[in-house]
């Protein structure tokens, strides 16, 4: 097969959740506790505690402040939530927040989540490179020759400021085992006093943009959040969670959104706009649509388009606005995110058949290491639209193991314009391939034996 191209990932988180303690296997407050209190006894006093792998649902509720601070004797503690945009912290780091930042009983989210990440940093260059090198040979052993870092540079992606650093380092040293397009942070583009014709009155530095870098590592697309996630239910819809949770909420005035992805699309940057809930999604198409995308070729995405009601799906058609979609998504929280949307709605959860045969460019992704990286199990749930535990999720958003191959194949190399490189096996392109040990079009249980890049065996069995 074609090696399998990742349109949306975090390889610094990713690799950096590797080799932290992680909560996933707890399924009470205590054992969470006991971990806790184990990763912070193993740190120094004064340094941070960061633990991975936390989500509340399996507790039944969120730990407190005061819990972890009995735990780890008063020290730094991260829990890191699952979704990215949640955070639990003591009392110890509240204590360093600057006045105003809300919380509840340690629980931060969206920009109170920022926040703590902010102070927490910046990881360092030497840190972030072993992180991606990791992520990196993750993704080689299930497939994946290349990926779309989606977000480097500001909010809840951030690492560090100089983050691209450590990529251009990892590559210089060879130890960047997946081609890799970096996503920027929307918060990176500042007003510029740019000649009136560029038509460019805000952008990063030097006026850097899409497609700068080389066949290993190159810019994409300028990235732009509208909403929060499911998980920590701030994805913005326009009718309540079924839970009680409230309705989410955007992630700032969408007037501002707008005018970030009008000045982003007029100054040449491909944009992924992050939109999971519905109302969010409205967000975004309205930006696109006010910055007169429509027939400019600009290959911009949706990231997530996790609720999409159907009659936004014309929308994407006539805007020309791919979906890039986390199928692995509702495999590992199907049931949760079926619950909480409520029958109505449970069918527009990652749609698959709805996008393609309204025209929309679908195009598959995993946003490791919020779940699986696996394409193939991606590609099971598109076609079987079965959860973890067995339950259908929109079972009619079915559709068939060819175009789910393609979303991980030909649309998603596409989708980072990169369709004369990689996606596909022909003369000319690059000799990125994987062997498998079954054919993925008549079953998913597929294992990947090999994986080879520019014709040398990167991963698994040589001949």
């Amino acid at each position: 097969m074609p090696g399998f191209v990742d349109a949306h990932v975090h390889l610094a988180w990713a690799g950096l959740a590797a080799g932290a303690p992680s909560v996933a296997a707890c399924a009470d407050r205590a054992s969470l506790l006991a971990v806790v209190r184990d990763a912070a006894l193993r740190r120094p006093a004064g340094e941070w505690v960061d633990v991975v792998g936390y989500d509340q649902r399996r507790l039944g509720g969120h730990v407190t402040a005061a819990e972890l601070d009995t735990a780890a004797e008063g020290r730094r503690v991260h829990l890191i939530h699952d979704s990215g945009h949640a955070c639990v912290v003591s009392s110890s780091v509240l204590a360093l927040l600057p006045a105003g930042v809300p919380h509840r009983d340690g629980l931060l989210v969206e920009a109170g989540a920022a926040a703590v990440r902010e102070l927490r940093q910046p990881y360092s260059r030497a840190e972030l490179v072993d992180a991606v090198e990791r992520a990196g040979r993750q993704c080689l052993s299930e497939g994946v020759t290349a990926c779309a870092e989606a977000g480097i540079g500001g909010g809840l992606i951030k690492h560090s400021p100089i983050e691209a650093a450590a990529y251009q380092e990892a590559d210089r040293l060879g130890r960047l085992p997946v081609r890799v397009s970096l996503m920027v942070s929307a918060d990176v583009l500042r007003p510029v006093g740019a000649h009136a014709s560029d038509a460019t009155p805000r952008a990063m530095d030097l006026g850097l943009r899409t497609g700068f870098g080389g066949d290993r590592l190159s810019l994409g697309a300028i990235k732009v959040f509208t909403d929060g996630g499911m998980m920590a239910r701030t994805a913005a819809l326009t009718a309540p969670y079924t839970d009680g949770s409230g309705s989410g909420e955007l992630y700032a005035d969408p007037a501002h959104l707008h005018a970030v992805i009008a000045d982003a699309h007029r100054a040449g940057w491909q944009l992924a706009v992050h939109a999971i809930g519905d109302r969010a999604v409205d967000v975004a198409l309205d930006g696109f649509e006010a910055a007169g995308v429509a027939g400019s070729g600009a290959r911009h995405r949706v990231e997530h388009a996790g609720l999409v009601r159907p009659d936004q799906l014309a929308r994407f058609a006539r805007l020309g606005v791919a979906a890039v979609v986390q199928p692995a998504f509702l495999w590992s929280f199907g049931d949760d995110y079926a619950r909480i949307m409520g029958e109505e709605r449970a069918p527009w959860l990652y749609r698959g058949r709805g996008f393609l045969d309204a025209g929309v460019r679908l195009v598959g992704s995993s946003d490791r290491p919020v779940t699986t990286g696996a394409p193939l199990v991606a590609m099971r749930f598109m076609v079987e639209r079965r959860s973890s535990s067995g339950a259908l999720v929109g079972p009619d958003e079915g559709i068939t193991p060819m175009q789910a191959l393609r979303a991980y194949t030909v649309d998603a190399a596409w989708a980072c314009g990169w369709e004369d490189t990689v996606g596909s096996i022909a003369p000319g392109l690059r000799a990125d391939f994987a062997v498998l040990d079954d054919d993925p079009l008549e079953t998913f249980d597929s294992r990947v034996r090999t994986t080879v890049q520019d014709g040398l065996v990167v991963f698994g069995e040589s001949w």
